[in-house]
């Protein structure tokens, strides 16, 4: 029987609400099998580059990275945020260790690729860029992994990689070794029928259903990439993968009532 191994996936609403973000580190500090966490960026890199007066340019909701945007992502993400996040954690007697892929070479990515916009320094990265190996030992040392969503090529390059990939894709990669449980952790109850109404959550998406609700239009921008990486978790095996609001982390472990569940 495989070992429970929970990874879970933060972003930047929580990020940016210091007492959420306390909360919520409360609740994943209490849980005790192994867990990954995983780290978006929240505003705070828009606002240093406001700052900076370095323009941010978004296609589709993604952030086009050129250098200066790396240098400003890598410090916040896997500097600022990454060693904030990790602090607090050993406040709460949590062994947290914090990560970019770059650091043992943890994650490897590649530029993408794009026949009509060059998206600067992104990451894409499958399950195949993910040292499992090393993270398994650190898992077996009891410590706790926090990843920030900075990748490498190890040629040199640091990449701006989407932080619900990089959950997707270590779910999948450690999901041959542990009884793996994605979970997507936000600011809604789970994926809503109706955005306006917080109990209108669907209880289960199929990739049927989430291709339907995508041709309706009922899905903003915003869920979309945590439900196809959500649903490309589930098709690599990953046992489990929920979209549930954050402060209901630990109601959901204990009690499985919580959010939105995708399945085949």
């Amino acid at each position: 029987m495989k070992e429970k191994l929970y990874i879970i996936k933060i972003g930047g609403a929580l990020i940016d609400n210091e007492e959420l973000v306390d909360q919520f580190l409360e609740q994943f500090s209490g849980i005790q099998e192994k867990k990954i966490l995983v780290h978006g960026g929240g505003k705070l890199a828009t606002t240093l580059a406001d700052k900076l007066g370095v323009e941010q340019k978004m296609v589709n909701g993604r952030r086009i990275t050129d250098k200066d945007t790396l240098d400003i992502v890598a410090m916040v993400y896997a500097g600022g945020i990454n060693k904030n996040i990790v602090a607090k954690l050993q406040q709460k007697k949590c062994k947290a260790i914090g990560f970019s892929g770059a650091d043992a070479n943890l994650i490897k990515a590649k530029k993408r690729k794009h026949a009509e916009i060059d998206f600067g320094f992104v990451g894409d990265i499958t399950e195949k860029s993910v040292n499992k190996k090393l993270i398994s030992k650190m898992l077996k040392w009891e410590l706790v992994p926090v990843f920030s969503a900075i990748t490498h090529d190890k040629k040199g390059h640091l990449f701006n990689t989407n932080a619900d990939t990089i959950a997707s894709v270590i779910a999948q990669a450690l999901s041959i070794k542990y009884d793996v449980e994605l979970l997507y952790c936000f600011d809604k109850e789970g994926v809503l029928e109706d955005v306006n109404n917080s109990q209108s959550v669907i209880k289960n998406i199929s990739e049927k259903e989430f291709l339907a609700l995508k041709v309706e239009g009922k899905l903003h921008k915003g869920i979309l990439p945590k439900l196809e990486n959500a649903l490309g978790a589930v098709k690599n095996k990953v046992n489990k993968v929920f979209l549930i609001k954050e402060t209901e982390l630990i109601n959901h472990i204990e009690n499985h009532h919580a959010g939105t569940e995708i399945s085949l």
